[in-house]
C-alpha cells in the first residue's frame, strides 16, 4: 500500500504536498479498503481514508450515531493534520456526511463528489431499508442480498475473491453488529436537510449506476437539480459499488472534476 497507517487517528494517508488532499468517506457496513481501486488510481496525490465511527479500526461506544458524530470525526481529523483546503468524496453514507460537512464547513472543500447518494427517497424506498435493518436485527442473513445490489452477477462469477473479500467484511470481520445495527439505523430513517444542500455552492460531481436500486439516477438527478454548481454523470449498468465495478469510469470522472475546480 502506498501510504501510512495513523494508529491514533485510524486513517491510511499519503502526503504529495504538490496536491491538494482527497479525502474519501466509505459506506456504512463497510471500511476504508472499499476504496482501493481509488488508492491505486490517485496514488500520485495527497490521499486520506479513514474508518467511520464503529467502522475497522474506529472504536464507537455511544448508545446512538448521529450526523453530528460523523460530521465531527470529519472535521478533527482535518483538523488534527492541519488541513486548511481538500478534496471530499462520499459514497452512499459517506455521501450523506459529505453533504451535510459541505452544508457547515464549505471553506474546507475545493471540490466535492458524491457517490451512490440516497436522497429525497420515497416511503416505499425508505421502508425496504427499513426492512433490511430490522432482518439485521434478527441476526438473519443479509450479506448476500447486499451482493446483488452492489455487484453484477457477472462481475462476482469473474472476481470470486473480490466476492470472499466483502462477504467477509459484512460478516463482521470488518464491523461489530451492535455498531453496525446503530450506522443502519441512522441511515434508514436519516431525513434530508433539503436546505442545507440546496445552499451548498461547492463545485460538486454527483456520480451513481444506471442499475442501482437503492441509491436510484432518480435520486442523483433530484440532488444535481439542487445543488447549484453541479454536474451528474451515469455509470451505464453500474449497480451500488460502481466505485469498483466500473472504477476506471468512476475515477476518470473523479480526476477530471477535481482538476476542473
Amino acid at each position: 500500500m502506498p501510504y501510512n497507517f495513523d494508529t491514533d487517528q485510524n486513517h491510511y494517508y499519503f502526503n504529495n504536498k504538490n496536491s491538494l488532499p482527497i479525502i474519501f468517506i466509505h459506506g456504512v457496513g463497510l471500511n476504508q479498503q472499499m476504496w482501493k481501486p481509488q488508492i491505486e488510481f490517485f496514488k500520485n496525490n495527497s490521499l486520506i481514508t479513514y474508518d467511520l465511527l464503529g467502522h475497522g479500526k474506529t472504536p464507537f461506544k455511544e448508545p446512538n450515531l448521529s450526523m453530528k458524530n460523523f460530521t465531527d470525526q470529519l472535521s478533527n481529523l482535518v483538523n488534527n493534520l492541519k488541513i486548511e483546503k481538500f478534496n471530499l468524496i462520499g459514497f452512499s453514507i459517506g455521501s450523506l456526511i459529505a453533504i451535510e460537512f459541505a452544508s457547515k464547513y464549505e471553506n474546507y472543500l475545493n471540490s466535492l463528489t458524491l457517490i451512490s447518494t440516497t436522497y429525497q427517497r420515497t416511503a416505499e424506498e425508505r421502508q425496504n431499508v427499513i426492512d433490511r435493518v430490522k432482518l439485521a436485527k434478527k441476526n438473519m442473513p443479509i450479506s448476500q442480498m447486499a451482493m446483488k445490489r452492489w455487484f453484477s452477477d457477472e462481475y462476482l462469477k469473474q472476481n470470486p475473491e473480490l466476492y470472499d473479500e466483502f462477504i467477509n467484511i459484512l460478516n463482521k470481520k470488518g464491523i461489530d453488529q451492535e455498531n453496525f445495527i446503530k450506522a443502519y439505523e441512522f441511515f434508514a430513517n436519516y431525513q434530508d436537510n433539503l436546505e442545507n444542500t440546496k445552499n451548498i455552492k461547492t463545485n460538486t460531481l454527483i456520480i451513481t449506476g444506471s442499475d442501482d436500486p437503492g441509491s436510484t439516477p432518480d435520486m442523483s438527478k433530484n440532488l444535481n437539480k439542487d445543488i447549484q454548481n453541479s454536474s451528474y454523470v451515469e455509470i451505464k449498468n453500474g449497480k451500488h459499488l460502481c466505485t469498483i465495478e466500473y472504477a476506471d469510469e468512476v475515477n476518470n470522472a473523479i480526476m477530471k472534476h477535481i482538476n476542473n475546480a
